[in-house]
């Protein structure tokens, strides 16, 4: 089946009573829904690029000196290895605890499994691991939602860690503000200026509650129909926190229900400014994980190019 003919999010089977919808045998294990993006729409991403401006995504490990939710926080030493020469070398490195990318065998549907009905871990590690992205690389056309911008541009006052819902009705009304249609295919990176927000808290601060995607159906069900090939948001998670039972689990419905896989914590506030100032929010989008043998995780190592 091709992307193209993919049935809608309401003809998805259900995984009993957990409620989450799935596209198991309908996307390559290895791939999930970055198989809704081809040759062509790389092409088409790679016309988009007019002013040769490459901006990373990634925001500095420094950030992070104490990363979130205890997690433990990078080592980064420099060895003289002979007379003329340095290496770096990392321990304890989590890309959890920075700007990375979720893989497919990161978060598991209970005991359905991981993406595709998996439920061996060494399983799941093997045919859903970061290595193979790492082999085909990451490369489409970015879409930019500014979400924080849009609230801001209504008068509203929008503190992006106050744990707001963002709903589907929203992204579609700002995608609609700067005039962009989304694609199967497209990359969809939302604003919530939770990132530039946290800079500004004193160190060691708790963090609980940040504006995010609503984990409800509804969500799963826009970014399914809309064709959306990879998610990502300034945010910790992508979803808002500290949500509800009632709504569920976002990442739940996406990674092992719909495939789709979410990247976290990246630095959007650059980006954002040069698509407000071209008045365009479309752009090349390249990252490039780590190619780590069995990884559920990696580094984003992501750049937008306009």
């Amino acid at each position: 089946m091709t992307a193209g003919t993919m049935p809608s999010y309401d003809e998805l089977p259900e995984l009993a009573e957990l409620g989450v919808r799935h596209s198991w045998g309908l996307l390559p294990h290895e791939a999930g829904t970055l198989a809704f993006i081809d040759a062509d729409q790389v092409r088409r991403a790679a016309a988009t690029v007019t002013e040769g401006r490459a901006i990373a995504l990634s925001e500095p490990i420094a950030t992070f000196d104490q990363p979130l939710f205890e997690r433990d926080a990078l080592t980064h030493s420099v060895v003289e290895v002979g007379r003329n020469e340095l290496e770096d070398v990392f321990d304890r490195f989590n890309p959890q605890a920075y700007s990375q990318i979720d893989g497919l065998a990161h978060v598991r549907a209970r005991e359905f499994g991981f993406y595709g009905g998996l439920v061996d871990v060494d399983e799941a590690r093997e045919r859903l691991g970061m290595h193979h992205w790492a082999q085909r690389s990451i490369c489409g056309r970015g879409v930019l939602l500014d979400v924080h911008r849009s609230r801001q541009a209504r008068g509203e006052v929008d503190d992006p860690t106050s744990g707001s819902a963002i709903l589907p009705d929203e992204l579609d009304a700002v995608a609609r503000e700067q005039g962009v249609a989304l694609e199967r295919g497209d990359i969809v990176l939302v604003r919530t200026g939770w990132l530039e927000a946290f800079r500004d808290l004193p160190a060691g601060c708790s963090v609980t509650t940040w504006n995010g995607l609503h984990a409800g159906e509804a969500t799963a069900e826009f970014l399914w129909n809309s064709g959306v090939a990879l998610l990502g948001a300034d945010n910790p998670a992508v979803e808002d926190a500290p949500g509800s039972r009632d709504a569920g689990s976002l990442h739940r419905r996406l990674l092992p229900g719909l495939g789709l896989s979410l990247l976290e914590l990246l630095r959007l506030d650059e980006l954002a400014q040069a698509c407000a100032d071209a008045r365009r929010w479309e752009f090349l989008f390249t990252a490039a994980p780590l190619p780590v043998h069995g990884a559920v995780s990696s580094p984003a190592n992501a750049v937008a190019i306009l």
